[in-house]
């Protein structure tokens, strides 16, 4: 059964809500927005019904509260109250309540109403899951056609998303950059970062399966795979929409060969002018392309490959986080190990 919150400071309103739905929902009464907050640290509710006026904190101030915290964002909120002035409810609305319900109420009423917001989001939310799987199915394509072109680089997209995975935990865990990958899904991070390469797909066979090493003319064209890649992201955002999801692969393509001293491509950033989506996959890149082997290379160790990062650390690679990732560089290993075993 769905858990419906009722927050209100009235015991007459609680017991009369809970009358009304408990029959087909767990209901959890709760007399103040504060008491309702220390129980969502233990329970997410399907719905809120929420008193507007209460002592403490009121109904829009607690609004407010969970609409900016991303834990508790997506709960519909319904308004129960006897104030229903067209300014509280535009405010609402604006907020983010999904509904306005005036005391005193009929059952009936209270029923339906939460019947239907229950009913909505459920519809929402399986088509967003579908959306996700769609998503998840045409980067996989794509992705894959890169791959399969490039035959030099076996499972590289598989490998720098296990990598990437393994620096974002790390990072949020220290708090790292926190202002910025707070607001990150990192599941849909993770699948923008296997388009890293799909620029590549411009790139011509000859050189990008080029058993030798490129000559300065043929380096130079690889280098147009990160242009590419935005060009071809850019494409996709003007048929489809503005998606977070399509910005960051786009970011990831654009900026994973930049360097933290200027030195990099395509357009020479510098320190933190360079995106964070370009900067962690430029350490994730950059370490699989040395423990691969390659036709005119041999693999480095995975401790050979720990220390040239860190030694590049300041010049090719943000400082802060060559140090997460030497703390957490034994899970690179691990993820190498994986894919050897698979493949």
């Amino acid at each position: 059964m769905k858990t419906i919150y009722v927050v209100d400071d009235s015991m007459l309103y609680l017991m009369a809500a809970q009358k009304a739905l408990e029959d087909s929902y767990v209901v959890v009464k709760l007399s103040s927005a504060t008491s309702m907050f220390e129980a969502l640290n233990s329970v997410i509710p399907d719905l809120i019904i929420l008193d507007i006026i209460m002592p403490d904190m009121d109904g829009i101030e607690a609004l407010r509260k969970l609409k900016a915290d991303n834990l508790y964002a997506g709960i519909p909120v319904v308004f129960l109250t006897g104030k229903k002035d067209d300014v509280t409810e535009a405010l609402g609305f604006e907020l983010g309540a999904v509904d306005f319900i005036t005391k005193p109420f009929s059952k009936p009423v209270l029923v339906n109403r939460i019947k239907t917001h229950l009913d909505i989001e459920g519809v929402i939310r399986e088509r967003t899951e579908k959306l996700l799987r769609l998503q998840g199915s045409l980067v996989s394509v794509l992705a894959n056609m890169v791959e399969n072109r490039d035959t030099l680089t076996g499972h590289h997209i598989e490998r720098t998303t296990g990598y990437l995975a393994v620096l974002l935990e790390a990072m949020n865990k220290h708090g790292l950059y926190s202002d910025e990958i707070s607001d990150w899904d990192f599941e849909s991070t993770l699948w923008s970062a296997r388009l890293h390469d799909i620029g590549k797909i411009a790139v011509t066979d000859l050189i990008l399966n080029k058993p030798d090493k490129l000559t300065a003319s043929e380096y130079e064209i690889m280098k147009t795979h990160t242009i590419e890649g935005e060009r071809l992201i850019d494409e996709i955002i003007k048929e489809s929409g503005d998606a977070p999801f399509l910005q960051n692969a786009k970011l990831f393509a654009g900026t994973h060969h930049e360097r933290w001293d200027g030195t990099g491509y395509p357009r020479g950033l510098k320190g933190t002018d360079i995106p964070l989506q370009g900067r962690i996959m430029a350490i994730a890149d950059v370490y699989d392309a040395l423990v691969s082997e390659r036709p005119y290379k041999s693999a480095f160790s995975h401790e050979k490959a720990v220390e040239i990062i860190l030694e590049s650390k300041g010049s090719s690679f943000d400082p802060q986080v060559v140090d997460i990732f030497n703390a957490v560089n034994e899970s690179f290993a691990q993820v190498i190990n994986e894919d050897a075993s698979m493949h």
